[in-house]
């Protein structure tokens, strides 16, 4: 990946800023709630919980209001600031007209924003656009980059270029979103995926790893669904293969993710290009230590939450890589919980709300 220059955070507006927003500002605006519309619809049981725990902090800070997207609410309602996570799935659907109107609803989206003067705020979940899009989805969102007011960032390891204002809001932990789950008993030897199964999480090199090891005391097991069939498929090849491997290749609830990351003594994520994960912090915030690939996000990572938690290896990943961590892992246990003090929601909501206010001042001006 070509390095790119450190993006600059947005500045904090100045005593001189704040008296022309207010100037520019009604008074009954100043009275009326900030409203945001989120771009994921009303929240299911396979909603990422990120963001709905995202949504709950917003609506915990006063004076703040959530509306979650539909295009009826993007298109009319009356809000202040929209947030965009993965715009990508704004252009797609399911069939070749459906796509066809999503997309044209997203230009008008993009041109209502720009006459109303609403900011569009984006988290950047990941540096760069999906693959396998089409060439038109392509050129929406890079117009919708273009017109990005501010981008939050969710580790302080991302490298931004310095275009548009960036404000860095770190991921939040899980703990009181599994809380009501009952933990197993970890089982000794076993190693765990857990999530999703994509091309780019590498769970194909896992299973090679796994099958250079020797040690019958070993276990791997797989949960999470994967996104094709070809996939799932090669999975199931390898568990026929090896005793050792077993599968549950489909959505796993909470209280079944609970479960099998704390049934586990050690949590793989073999991603091929690994910049911010859930994964690792939901396996930490049930106390779980996890492998994952050495880089510069990891290994901030590794130094907030204390040492004995977050394990890393040089990619490729290799049968070595499991055993010698387990030996560490064993030899030296970690001698207290993850710290994950930075990463409590009430935070990020305030942090959050005080990021559209700058990107919406800032527009106005």
């Amino acid at each position: 990946m070509t390095a790119v220059p450190a993006a600059r955070p947005a500045p904090s507006p100045t005593q001189e800023d704040t008296a022309a927003m207010s100037a520019d500002v009604p008074a009954a605006a100043e009275r009326r709630p900030l409203t945001v519309l989120q771009s994921f619809p009303e929240p299911r049981e396979t909603t990422n919980p990120y963001v709905v725990m995202l949504r709950d902090a917003l609506a915990a800070v006063p004076g703040t209001r959530v509306l979650t997207f539909s295009w009826r609410r993007a298109l009319t309602a009356r809000y202040d600031a929209f947030h965009a996570h993965w715009p990508e799935i704004l252009v797609d659907g399911n069939g070749p007209l459906k796509k066809l109107v999503r997309q044209a609803l997203f230009v008008l989206l993009l041109l209502r924003l720009r006459v109303t003067r609403v900011p569009l705020v984006r988290t950047v979940h990941n540096l760069e656009l999906p693959e396998g899009i089409s060439r038109r989805e392509r050129v929406l969102l890079r117009w919708a980059e273009r017109v990005t007011a501010a981008r939050i960032r969710i580790n302080d390891s991302t490298e931004l270029d310095a275009g548009t204002p960036v404000e860095t809001i770190v991921h939040g932990h899980y703990r009181d979103w599994y809380a009501a789950h009952p933990r197993r008993d970890r089982r000794p030897g076993r190693l765990a995926f857990v999530g999703q199964v994509r091309r780019y999480k590498g769970v194909d090199r896992l299973v090679e790893a796994f099958g250079e090891t020797t040690d019958a005391g070993l276990s791997l097991r797989i949960a999470g669904r994967p996104t094709s069939d070809g996939l799932a498929e090669r999975l199931r090849e390898a568990a026929a293969a090896d005793p050792r491997i077993s599968l549950s290749l489909g959505f796993v609830p909470d209280a079944d993710l609970v479960g099998e990351i704390t049934g586990a003594e050690l949590v793989v994520l073999p991603y091929r290009e690994m910049h911010n994960s859930g994964g690792a912090l939901a396996a930490l915030s049930l106390d779980t230590p996890v492998l994952v690939p050495d880089n510069a996000v990891n290994r901030r990572l590794a130094e907030e939450v204390g040492a004995g938690w977050v394990h890393t290896y040089t990619p490729p990943l290799t049968g070595a890589d499991l055993t010698g961590t387990l030996d560490r892992l064993r030899a030296e246990p970690p001698a207290a919980a993850p710290d994950l003090s930075r990463r409590e929601w009430d935070d990020a909501g305030r942090a959050h709300v005080a990021a559209y206010r700058r990107a919406r001042a800032a527009l106005r001006r």
